[in-house]
């Protein structure tokens, strides 16, 4: 087996799952009025996938390290892609809420679990690279989710959208299954649930890194929550449009992850981390000051993608380092860290919104993710000490 195939396979599956992740967004007026109730009550089913998602993070990695990370994201894509082929079947607001909730519980498994594997296959020098090309691809996904799912529900329907998640779910299950099947799957049956955790926290390398990754996700994916929303309140494009643009972002995001490896060797994991952060400031400050032409704000879109890649490929690669015997549980921990300040970071930002508008939004979280800029860079190198 190539760490080439496995990372593609394994940035296949995480592609999908991003993409599903964040697709009932934009359908889901669509699904509203399909199913004859408001909106805001449709609103459950974003709530009905988040909650578990979130939560099974923590439950993933451990089971894992306990009976191998291969056959686990094995069982977990195929019961996603069940759930997912169900969704488009829903006659109801609580069956699908219902499905919604089995594929975010599945769904969990996928990227801690891919990113513990990549550190059990890839060695360390070639590690922050394969990391930076799995996410790349991953984020992709979440990426063109918008444009994706606009589309296939503007021309066939909302229940459309789902089936094609699920063909490309049962191909993506099917090449793993086929190619990851080669890769290792180390088991430790002396693995607790509890005790991995604590250590981890325990320790203060760790614990910094975890703090750094939860501000990251509150302020980076804060800010790219609301992109669509803000390119529709400066242009009033459709979701095709909003979509495209959105692409920026994992465009941005998978060169950028092509590339990471060499730039971590050459200026060093450190600086990379500081140089993806300063990034994601930029792109905010473009965001808040300027972004009255569309090429403005396709820019500030495609920084906050390279500024993230460059982040997020380092602290991962940090936490692959962790808990060897643990892996599973110290990347569930990380991804946990990461999608769950990513909600809150959302949820404080709708707030702000609301209050203040959206450059001023774009200008507070750019402040933040300075000072967490300077931040990082002080506290990641004392725990390296």
């Amino acid at each position: 087996m190539k760490e080439n195939q496995l990372i593609l396979v394994l940035g296949l599956a995480g592609f999908v799952v991003m993409a599903d992740n964040w697709v009932v967004s934009p359908i889901l007026p669509a699904i509203a009025k399909s199913l004859q109730v408001s909106p805001v009550r449709a609103g459950l089913l974003i709530s009905a996938y988040m909650i578990p998602f979130g939560l099974f993070q923590l439950v993933f990695g451990p089971l894992a390290d306990r009976y191998g990370k291969r056959p686990v994201i094995t069982f977990s894509m195929i019961f996603f892609t069940i759930g997912t082929a169900l969704c488009g079947l829903g006659l109801g607001l609580f069956d699908l809420a219902l499905y919604r909730a089995v594929t975010g519980v599945f769904a969990a498994s996928v990227m801690p679990i891919s990113l513990a594997l990549i550190g059990d296959v890839v060695p360390i020098e070639r590690r922050q690279q394969a990391i930076g090309t799995f996410m790349g691809i991953s984020f992709l996904g979440q990426g063109l989710s918008m444009a994706v799912g606009g589309s296939i529900a503007y021309f066939v329907s909302w229940r459309g959208v789902f089936f094609t998640y699920a063909a490309l779910s049962v191909i993506a299950t099917l090449l793993l299954i086929l190619i990851g099947g080669k890769a290792p799957s180390g088991k430790n049956r002396e693995s607790r649930f509890l005790k991995p955790y604590v250590d981890l926290l325990r320790n203060v390398r760790s614990l910094w890194v975890y703090i750094v990754v939860l501000f990251e996700g509150i302020l980076i994916i804060g800010s790219f929550s609301f992109l669509g929303a803000y390119t529709e309140h400066l242009f009033n494009y459709n979701y095709l449009a909003i979509g495209l643009i959105l692409t920026a972002f994992g465009a941005g995001a998978v060169i950028t992850g092509r590339l990471v490896g060499r730039i971590a060797q050459r200026i060093g994991r450190l600086n990379t981390l500081s140089l993806g952060l300063v990034s994601a400031v930029i792109a905010n400050g473009l965001l808040f000051s300027v972004a009255t032409q569309p090429w403005i704000l396709i820019t500030g879109v495609a920084l906050l993608g390279i500024g993230f890649m460059l982040a997020q490929s380092s602290l991962l690669t940090m936490a692959t380092e962790f808990a060897q015997k643990a892996r599973g549980t110290a990347m569930s921990l990380v991804a946990f860290c990461f999608m769950g300040g990513g909600g809150v970071g959302t949820a404080i930002g709708g707030k702000i919104i609301s209050s203040v508008g959206y450059t001023s939004f774009y200008g507070l979280y750019g402040l933040f993710l300075l000072v967490l800029a300077g931040v990082a860079r002080g506290v990641v190198r004392e725990a390296k000490k």
